[in-house]
């Protein structure tokens, strides 16, 4: 029995434990929780170690120590707990990202080791909805890629994490865990785009997260030269409407607090802030 603070690397026995931890904000932990739900705590099916903060025996917090370092339930002395670590194996991960607070209090801790970063975005809203928009009616051309098509749906996922980014996800390995990361929503049903005549994508999104519990939409997209003509409120829509029905009864997405138009959108269709996110990316 653990009778003091401390922090450890979970093992698969743990998983009842680490997955009451993630219950407890659904919403906000919907992307590890996925994951968790799916691997288990096996670091290698995992992607990543998971680590555990621990009162007086009990399980209160988690970190997951993967490509994306992401501080979960995380109470300030866990935190310090989890950069304690973090400093010690080095950084491997190419971002922080989580909830505001702890996030925060994580990057202040290990900025003067892992520092400097290539970008810091401290505010980045958490927009939630449990219902389909009824003033807006989905875009009847926007559905499900098919297997098929990913050489269709490609390029647009890459201009869209490149311009989110700042970075190429074919920098590095070529793309493989990219395109396999793609590759697997597509297979899943969870990624959607419009087609113009020629079959080049002009709106896209994806359900990346997904639990009984919550999903998240990613990776919203519209070609450049289709901006400004109202695309993006009615394939938006067209999404929740796939989410609502097939996946989730809640939605949520996080986005960056400079994207005004972005945000007028997901407002227009019905989502409400209910919080925040920091991203440190690397």
């Amino acid at each position: 029995m653990l009778t003091q603070t401390t922090t450890r690397v979970l093992e698969p026995s743990d998983l009842d434990a680490a997955l009451a931890v993630l219950d407890r904000e659904p919403v906000a932990n919907a992307f590890v929780a996925s994951r968790v739900q799916i691997a288990g705590l096996d670091p290698w099916r995992l992607g990543g170690e998971m680590w555990g903060w621990y009162e007086d025996g009990m399980l209160r917090s988690l970190c997951y120590a993967g490509a994306n370092l992401v501080p979960i339930c995380a109470t300030p002395r866990a935190v310090r707990g989890f950069a304690d670590r973090a400093r010690r194996a080095g950084r491997r991960c190419s971002s922080i990202v989580g909830p505001a607070e702890p996030t925060t209090q994580l990057w202040r801790l290990l900025e003067p080791s892992w520092g400097p970063a290539r970008e810091v975005r401290r505010h980045q809203p958490l927009m939630i909805t449990d219902r389909f928009p009824a003033d807006i009616a989905p875009d009847p051309y926007v559905r499900r890629i098919r297997k098929d098509e990913m050489e269709t749906i490609m390029p647009a996922c890459v201009a869209m994490f490149t311009e989110e980014v700042g970075v190429s996800p074919l920098a590095g390995d070529g793309g493989l865990l990219y395109q396999a990361r793609v590759a697997e929503l597509v297979g899943a049903g969870r990624s959607f785009a419009r087609l113009d005549q020629n079959g080049k994508v002009v709106f896209k999104a994806e359900i990346g997260a997904a639990t009984t519990q919550a999903c998240q939409i990613q990776g919203v997209w519209v070609a450049p030269e289709y901006r400004g003509q109202g695309l993006a409120a009615p394939g938006m829509a067209a999404v929740m409407r796939y989410a609502l029905a097939d996946v989730a009864p809640v939605v949520s997405l996080y986005v960056n607090d400079f994207n005004t138009a972005a945000r007028a959108t997901y407002r227009r269709v019905g989502f409400q802030e209910v919080g925040a996110f920091m991203s440190v990316l690397f």
